[in-house]
């Protein structure tokens, strides 16, 4: 069996306290995760952003080498590929 993501192995310890999420060039924020699991290797999660009412869903990808990051906004029906999570930090509280 391949080694589980380092980075979902990351969110998913820190999981359901905030964390801290660089998405690609664009986004670092704090984000909270609702639910979160392995199924095998493969990981899965759903969660929120600060200031934003978008849901957000984490998965790794199908080479287990990403953590890729969709987002949906209220009232839209489909989801928007938002990048890669490149680093996760614990918010010490």
């Amino acid at each position: 069996m391949s080694d589980l993501n380092r980075v979902a192995k990351r969110m998913y310890n820190i999981h359901p306290k905030a964390m801290r999420l660089v998405v690609g060039d664009d986004i670092e924020d704090t984000f909270s995760l609702k639910s979160a699991e392995f199924f095998q290797t493969e990981f899965q999660a759903e969660g929120t952003r600060t200031g934003d009412d978008a849901l957000y869903r984490f998965a790794t990808t199908d080479d287990n080498e990403s953590v890729i990051v969709g987002r949906r906004a209220p009232g839209e029906d489909g989801w928007s590929m938002v990048g890669e999570v490149t680093a996760v930090e614990r918010i010490d509280e």
